[in-house]
């Protein structure tokens, strides 16, 4: 689980967020912290106080927001975020099975990001789609009639081109062609 991993945060892109919310009273509250967290990728315990202070809103008010709206994330989240939906229409054609092998697969239980930051895993109460159940969404990609054998096979590409992408990297130093 990432929660363990210590990483600097660079505030200075904070300045440019803040300057588009100048002077716009406490209800920029909701789209300050959609900003940050689409700057991040999550929310920044030092981002949230730096906010607080610069908006002159008190820090409680922000982690009221950020814990209320499951939209927000206090902690860094995978490159890719799979979600299994746990309806009912999911439920009875098999989504628990499908829980299971996406959690044997990568070795995450439900609300856990991956050490390497490549794989969030979350379950949800339904994703609308119930004519597809038992369904998956990796990365807003919908995958609708999964069993344990699709989903194994979905994750596992996801896995490979991870893999393929990290050391295509370490190939060329970063560096592109």
């Amino acid at each position: 689980m990432a929660t363990g991993i210590v990483r600097e945060v660079d505030l200075k892109a904070l300045e440019k967020i803040f300057r588009g919310f100048e002077g716009k009273g406490e209800s920029i509250l909701i789209p300050l912290v959609q900003a940050i967290q689409a700057e991040y990728g999550f929310l920044p315990k030092e981002a949230l106080v730096k906010a607080s202070h610069h908006f002159r809103i008190p820090l409680s008010r922000f982690y009221g927001v950020v814990t209320f709206y499951a939209q927000f994330y206090l902690t860094p989240r995978g490159k890719h975020t799979i979600r299994c939906c746990r309806g009912t229409a999911c439920h009875v054609r098999g989504a628990a099975k499908v829980i299971e092998t996406v959690e044997q697969e990568l070795g995450l239980k439900e609300g856990e990001t991956s050490e390497d930051l490549s794989f969030s895993f979350e379950t949800v109460a339904c994703l609308g789609a119930c004519a597809l159940a038992p369904v998956v969404v990796l990365d807003e990609r919908y995958y609708g009639q999964m069993n344990p054998e699709k989903v194994r096979v979905l994750v596992r590409q996801y896995k490979g081109a991870s893999i393929q992408e990290s050391s295509i990297g370490e190939e060329n130093n970063g560096k592109a062609d």
